[in-house]
């Protein structure tokens, strides 16, 4: 199964928006890189000219009055000691002597290149009473800096470069300098500024592309409204011209299957309406035969000949859209249909009730509503109506008691014409037209029938209208 979502909206905002995320967090990682690497060598430009500053004044200071400077010195984040051991050359095969040597470079830079200077760097968090790593003679040693022993340290994961300055005089001096804290913080502003600009352009992105695929919604819209109604209005023919073009194909073929569909009912009924009168002279011939059982045998095929043409004037005026949407009282139709039943000695029961009355074409709901009910009772002798009625859809199913169908013939049935009983005896098989003529009005409503066998005997035919006024065409 694809994980890439259906609609064409949801494709072009997730390849909109994983494109900016990707373009945003590569901004964003070179951006924290550029950051850090100037935000080390401005901190360090810091240290080592105030390392140089201290330098050149105690140069001027006789030693006791050294010892006096350096205790005031000694605090975070710049800590001066006059007693350190020697350290060794940097290891600038890594990338900690990399940074020892730049910051070298730079003590060198603001002191002289005569000054003898050496720079390590200590490598661990500088936790109160921890230790860490130092680069110095020979490769790494254990060597722990006067501000971490002293817990002046603050926070994890700094630098802390360590560096002796010989003066003047040959003295030793050594200095551990942090590296301010605040450099390392995450950039809350940076971040901010992404995701603002991140929201802007996802919002624009979505409303272009929405504005983009509204043409495509609205077309296939179209396309599913014209299998209910062929006379549905026309798309307006605006917007750019790919748009418009489209919509003025879709309107051009709506008008040629409009034309086609209206001439060949046309026909159609013309010819079926014709029919009636040679057959009316027929029966008013057939009343002179003097043999009663020719007369009967005649009147008999007229009957099943005028039933036809009844049947195919309603199959073809239910695929007509002219009779017009109005508010139906669904309860007082079903009852109509009852007591008309009740009449010709069918029995027929109703359970449930409308809660609302239903937006659709009366004439064609009751022609529809009467096939099935007259299958239910001439197959399975009675029939029971069972509605089921809710904000979303109201559904009328007629129950039997007869044989049922086989499986494969639950879908068969509705087409014109067809029969499941071989013969063309109208007592056994029908015209094969009344199921279609239901199905027709179904989907005239936007609704659908489906056939089931019962479980405890018999078969229900499911008649589902939708409730929604989008659903129903107008005409």
């Amino acid at each position: 199964m694809s994980l890439l979502p259906r609609s064409l909206f949801s494709r072009l905002v997730l390849v909109l928006l994983g494109g900016l995320l990707t373009a945003q967090l590569l901004s964003f990682a070179i951006h924290m890189h550029d950051r850090s690497e100037l935000l080390m060598q401005a901190s360090g430009m810091q240290s080592a000219q105030r390392i140089a500053d201290i330098v050149n004044l105690l140069d001027t200071l006789t030693p006791p009055e050294r010892q006096k400077i350096v205790k005031v010195l000694a605090a975070p984040p710049l800590v001066v000691s006059l007693d350190r051991p020697p350290l060794g050359p940097a290891d600038a095969d890594s990338d900690s002597g990399t940074r020892a040597v730049l910051f070298a470079s730079l003590l060198r830079r603001f002191l002289g290149d005569d000054r003898n200077v050496v720079v390590g760097m200590a490598v661990g968090g500088p936790y109160p009473g921890g230790g860490g790593t130092m680069r110095g003679p020979g490769g790494p040693g254990e060597w722990t800096p006067p501000m971490m022993r002293h817990g002046s340290g603050s926070g994890a994961g700094g630098l802390t470069f360590v560096a002796q300055v010989a003066l003047r005089d040959g003295t030793r001096v050594t200095f551990d300098a942090r590296q301010p804290q605040a450099t390392e913080h995450w950039p809350y502003r940076l971040a901010g500024s992404i995701v603002v600009l991140l929201v802007a352009v996802l919002v624009v992105s979505l409303i272009a592309v929405r504005w983009a695929t509204r043409p495509l919604k609205t077309l296939a819209d179209a396309a599913d409204e014209l299998g209910k109604n062929i006379n549905r209005a026309p798309l307006a023919e605006t917007g750019p011209t790919e748009v418009a073009r489209a919509a003025r194909a879709f309107n051009t073929m709506q008008s040629r299957l409009a034309g086609y569909l209206r001439e060949r009912t046309q026909v159609l009924a013309a010819m079926s309406h014709d029919l009636k009168t040679p057959i009316t002279r027929l029966r008013l011939r057939a009343e002179l035969l003097d043999d009663a059982q020719l007369r009967n045998k005649f009147g008999n095929d007229l009957q099943e000949m005028e039933a036809m043409v009844a049947s195919a004037l309603d199959f073809l005026r239910g695929m007509d859209n002219g009779e017009p949407v109005q508010s139906v009282d669904i309860n007082a139709l079903l009852e109509s249909l009852q007591a008309d039943l009740l009449e010709t000695g069918g029995s027929v029961t109703i359970e449930g009730a409308a809660t609302v009355p239903y937006p659709g074409r009366p004439q064609a709901l009751k022609r529809g509503l009467a096939n099935l009910l007259e299958n239910a009772i001439k197959y399975g002798s009675s029939a029971q109506l069972v509605v089921d009625d809710n904000a979303e859809r109201l559904q009328i199913s007629i129950l039997d008691q007869g044989p049922g169908l086989p499986p494969d013939q639950l879908t068969r049935v509705f087409e014109p014409f067809y029969r499941i009983e071989g013969s063309r005896n109208r007592d056994t098989g029908g015209t094969g037209l009344g199921l279609a003529i239901a199905k027709n009005v179904a989907e005239l409503h936007g609704g659908s029938i489906t056939l089931r066998n019962r479980d405890a005997g018999g078969l229900a035919a499911e008649l589902s209208l939708p409730r929604s006024a989008a659903s129903v065409d107008q005409p």
